[in-house]
């Protein structure tokens, strides 16, 4: 079929007619990254608030040389998975790009901060601060989206940030001091979500580039303790063995979940999603492990309750944000 040349032509039709399909495919490819990350999340954050029954069971034992054991598992079975997948080039490739090595090398730290941080509390019995920082840690995960990724606070939001901050000042008179193990694995499981965004590898080349990262450091520092009288390698078990090695499982899957989930979804969403977590471990503290609960500790608690229900019902009924401005610009170009 020809075109006459003189025959005018809408510059706008043909636009019109062809524009509006990938649009359409675009939004419900976008929105089913959404809801599979969504799935992702929560059963990352399921399997960690259920990990604090697996390290009581090695309670016996110094709570680094744990975190060490742990960097090793992890890294041989990140190195057999990347080995199954063939993309040893692409972390060849990424190791020796000086800036993707250094955000590796930063994530890897913030890791270990809150990996070292949650088994320190559980083996010494403070299961429910760990309950507290993973509630304040949906918070500073929105914060984060807020400043940092720029994303719009709500009313609710705004609201929740204060509450956050009495619960803290509460909570810091409760204990007579500022509950750092609250705040520190907050912080460090906020900036970790954060660093995920900055790494130009997928979820599980990046968590493999951050356990590569920290292997020889981990080997070191087992070669120089396993000579302890009360070390991993002098007193344990079978059952004991089997719970250590076994850690490298559970630190990969639910970290290749949550890798996953970071990058598909908003932080404003992702923030409280981690709510599982600090209810199953508040749970376990205070009714399984039998931790006190004293009533300022109890108000303190509730602040940062009442601001993450305010956010989640805000996010529940007040709808996406952007919808009505893509379907206002979308009549606007019919």
């Amino acid at each position: 079929m020809s075109v006459d040349p003189a025959e005018p032509v809408s510059a706008h039709a043909p636009a019109n007619v062809t524009a509006a399909p990938p649009t359409d495919s675009a939004d419900a490819d976008a929105q089913l990254a959404v809801s599979r990350g969504v799935r992702r999340g929560i059963a990352a954050y399921t399997i960690w608030g259920l990990l604090t029954i697996y390290w009581k069971q090695l309670s016996g034992f110094d709570a680094l040389e744990l975190i060490a054991w742990r960097m090793l598992c992890a890294g041989i079975l990140m190195a057999v998975i990347v080995t199954i997948r063939g993309s040893w080039p692409r972390l060849r490739a990424a190791f020796s790009d000086r800036r993707t090595l250094v955000r590796l090398m930063i994530a890897a730290a913030l890791l270990t901060g809150n990996w070292g941080s949650y088994v320190w509390a559980v083996v010494n019995d403070r299961v429910i601060e760990t309950a507290l920082g993973y509630f304040i840690a949906p918070l500073a995960t929105m914060a984060i989206g807020v400043f940092v990724l720029r994303e719009q606070p709500t009313v609710a939001q705004r609201v929740a940030f204060g509450l956050a901050a009495i619960a803290v000042v509460i909570l810091t008179i409760a204990n007579g001091a500022p509950p750092w193990i609250a705040l520190l694995l907050a912080t460090t499981w906020s900036l970790y979500g954060l660093s995920k965004r900055r790494i130009g590898l997928d979820a599980i080349d990046s968590l493999a580039g951050e356990t590569f990262v920290l292997l020889l450091p981990s080997i070191v520092f087992l070669l120089v303790v396993s000579g302890s009288d009360t070390s991993v390698a002098s007193t344990a078990d079978l059952r004991d063995w089997a719970f250590v090695l076994g850690t490298g499982a559970v630190t990969a899957i639910p970290l290749m979940l949550f890798a996953s989930a970071a990058q598909s979804i908003p932080f404003t969403l992702l923030g409280p999603l981690n709510l599982i977590v600090p209810v199953i471990n508040f749970g376990l503290g205070w009714l399984l492990y039998d931790e006190a609960m004293p009533a300022i500790r109890v108000i303190g608690f509730a602040f940062v309750w009442v601001a993450l229900l305010a956010v989640m019902y805000d996010r529940i009924h007040g709808g996406p944000r952007t919808g009505p401005k893509v379907r206002s610009r979308r009549r606007q170009s019919r």
